[in-house]
């Protein structure tokens, strides 16, 4: 990166975004003397790298860390920080809107786009010292901000530096590529790279594709008051999902004024005076939408290239990244992956968890395996759709039977009395028994619930000790206590209701 010319992440080049730089790419920073030998080097200074480690040095070990780029990864300065800041003005917004559904004041105006903007940008500066440079050096980690490659199977080269390693971590993430479509990079588009550099909020906003990443800046944007489109190749937002979540997300996204089109694919991109324009077929005729501005929101490339991984003996493939083994070996023994360079599960959460695992297996000699995590996810939409564990369909492509518990939060009070009775919890258990295999929840905090399942999966905990244990009253968490509850409740089978039918009688 070059630091007298700051990267699109870092526009505009404010004092939040100085802030940033001077914490995660300090622009005089001097990288330290290589020690003799580390017992491991990290290459990557995102979540993965940054937990594997703060984790190494935090046991004792000899550790480097090197970053091409800025500390924090994505998570940090174009991913999770950012957009969760963008998301939650945009909810502002909306409540300020709608405060006559509770006999509020409605706000007038048309808000400050700008402002939402410098705010996220100083919120995440205000983070970044977390990730710092300075904080990891601190730590004992010797850091190195660099280019860093393999030279041998032993030996990485950082700005004509040669470090020599027990272990390595390959840890560099994945990052935003466009897609070929003709004319698409001549027209110009955002990415989650870009995006959160805007300062004016752009009248017409044509989002590709349907995931996370782009539903929810969709609906951001649509609360924000820009004219919103996606353009979507498949059938159904959140293709990953069940199919009656998204489409609760999907009306309420089209209630917020998004134009959602589906079985879309787009022949090609044009720039012009009135806007961008973008030129699709479906159902067999050609349609045409015109933007100001547009956002991909599909397409990762995983950053394998130009880091030497032939010499180092590491097989890779450019479209699934970094080969590994269940305990997240490579095919060279004494280097280890981890994170979006790895991984299918793309979450900041995922690749902690990771960085957890090299920390065991390759300091340690454990057998930790991470094909046995059990990974939550959620996408922040509102309402919010969170999942963990086995879908139905996985499991029937398993051969796996399975009872279903459907609770919706129009059942639960607290729902009802927020105004966010949209939505359901389902919960899937091996059938015959309360082991929980799955679970969806689409509900306004579902990401702050669903955790309360991925740990009773991850601990073995069924339905019953959830029925068995007390949550407040009145929560919206509290869906998951009436699931264990409604699970209970098939326990009583007519057998069973006959035979506390003969008690009762008898003490009568």
């Amino acid at each position: 990166m070059n630091l007298h010319e700051p990267g699109p992440e870092l526009l505009p080049f404010d004092e939040h975004n100085r802030a940033l730089l001077g914490n995660v790419h300090p622009p005089a920073w001097e990288n330290p003397e290589p020690a003799g030998r580390y017992h491991l080097i990290v290459i990557g200074g995102g979540t993965a790298g940054l937990v594997s480690a703060a984790g190494a040095a935090g046991l004792g070990a000899r550790v480097a860390l090197i970053e091409r780029n800025l500390l924090g990864g994505d998570c940090l300065n174009v991913g999770c920080v950012p957009s969760k800041g963008v998301i939650r003005a945009a909810r502002a917004w909306h409540d300020a809107r709608h405060g006559d559904e509770f006999g509020a004041p409605i706000a007038g105006g048309e808000g400050d786009f700008a402002a939402v903007m410098e705010r996220m940008r100083r919120l995440r500066a205000g983070i970044s010292p977390n990730d710092s440079a300075a904080r990891f050096r601190d730590l004992g980690i010797d850091v190195f901000l660099g280019h860093g490659r393999f030279v041998s199977p032993q030996e990485i080269e950082v700005d004509g530096e040669r470090l020599r390693f027990r272990r390595a971590v390959i840890a560099t993430g994945a990052r935003a590529v466009g897609l070929p479509i003709e004319g698409l990079e001549e027209t110009g588009y955002l990415t989650n790279e870009t995006i959160f550099s805007l300062e004016e909020l752009p009248r017409r906003l044509a989002v590709i594709g349907a995931g996370p990443i782009g539903c929810e800046m969709a609906q951001a944007f649509a609360r924000f008051g820009s004219e919103v489109t996606i353009l979507d190749a498949g059938d159904q937002l959140l293709p990953r999902e069940n199919a009656e979540a998204a489409a609760i997300v999907q009306a309420a996204m089209v209630r917020d004024g998004v134009r959602y089109i589906p079985n879309a694919r787009i022949d090609s991109a044009k720039a012009g005076t009135d806007g961008k324009t973008l030129r699709y077929e479906r159902e067999g005729s050609y349609e045409a939408v015109v933007a100001d501005a547009v956002l991909v929101g599909v397409g990762r490339a995983p950053n394998v290239e130009g880091m030497g991984l032939e010499a180092a003996g590491v097989n890779y493939d450019s479209r699934t990244g970094v080969e590994v083994d269940e305990r997240l070996r490579t095919t060279n023994r004494k280097i280890y992956a981890a994170g979006d360079v790895a991984s299918a599960y793309k979450f900041t959460h995922a690749a902690d968890a990771m960085a957890r695992i090299v920390i065991q297996n390759a300091l340690f000699f454990g057998r930790a395996r991470a094909d046995r995590l059990v990974i939550p996810w959620c996408t922040y939409t509102s309402p919010e759709l969170a999942h963990v564990g086995i879908s139905e369909h996985e499991a029937a492509a398993q051969g796996i039977e399975m009872d279903t518990i459907t609770v919706p939060l129009a059942d639960v009070d607290r729902a009802v009395l927020d105004g966010q009775d949209e939505g359901f919890l389902r919960v899937h258990v091996k059938k015959g028994s309360d082991k929980i295999m799955g679970a969806t929840l689409v509900a306004e905090h579902a990401g702050d619930v669903i955790g309360e399942l991925a740990l009773a999966m991850t601990a073995g905990i069924g339905l019953g000790k959830i029925a068995a244990t007390i949550h407040p009253y009145p929560t919206q968490g509290e869906v998951v206590k009436k699931a264990a509850d409604a699970w209970r409740r098939t326990k009583l089978t007519p057998t069973v209701k006959r035979i506390f039918e003969r008690y009762f009688r008898l003490l009568s």
